[in-house]
C-alpha cells in the first residue's frame, strides 16, 4: 500500500533541511510498510512529529517519528517494554525509548521492522486501523495582554 505524504506533513518539514525532511518521509514509508492500516496523527509544535496507531487514540499510538535538527527519532511510547537485543534503544525515560537516525544508511539496519513490529504487538487489543491522517498544528501561544502596572510600595529607611 502506498500511501502519499499529506501536503501539510510536507509544508510542515520544509522548515528543516532538506536530510531530515527526507529521512523522516523514508522513515515513514518503512512503518506503514509494516502497518498499512495504521492511522497517523501528524503534530506539529516545536517539532514535527508523526504519530502511528490504529483508533487515533494516543493509548493505541505504537511508534512516533519526530525531527531534530539534524537527525530523525523513531520513538515506542512503550520502549522500556521492548526487547532490545542489539542495543539501539535510547531513553532514560520510564517508558519511552527511541532509536536515532542520521542518515539514510541508517534506516537500512536489518531490525528495524523487528522493533516496530514488537512494538504493534504491544497495542495488538487495539481496534482495526483506518488508515487516516490527522493533521494537528499548534501555534504559537497569543501574547498575553500586558495589565496596568501596580504601583510600587515605597521603601522607605528605618
Amino acid at each position: 500500500m502506498n500511501r502519499p505524504p499529506h501536503p501539510q506533513l510536507l509544508h510542515f518539514l520544509t522548515a528543516y533541511d532538506p536530510g531530515v525532511a527526507d529521512l523522516a518521509l523514508a522513515l515513514r514509508e518503512i512503518v506503514l510498510q509494516e502497518a498499512p492500516d495504521a492511522s497517523e496523527s501528524i503534530y506539529q509544535t516545536y517539532t514535527v512529529a508523526i504519530w502511528f496507531g490504529y483508533s487515533g487514540k494516543m493509548k493505541d499510538m505504537f511508534c512516533y517519528i519526530a525531527t531534530n535538527a539534524r537527525h530523525v527519532n523513531l520513538g515506542f511510547p512503550r520502549g522500556a517494554e521492548l526487547p532490545d537485543p542489539h542495543r539501539v534503544l535510547e531513553g532514560e525515560g520510564k517508558t519511552m525509548r527511541h532509536i536515532k537516525f542520521a542518515s539514510e544508511r541508517d534506516l537500512a539496519r536489518p531490525f528495524l521492522s523487528r522493533y516496530i513490529r514488537a512494538a504493534m504487538d504491544q497495542v495488538a487489543d487495539s481496534a482495526p486501523g483506518t488508515g487516516q491522517t490527522v493533521v494537528k498544528s499548534f501555534p504559537k501561544a497569543p501574547s498575553r495582554k500586558k495589565s496596568k502596572p501596580r504601583p510600587r510600595k515605597r521603601l522607605t529607611a528605618r
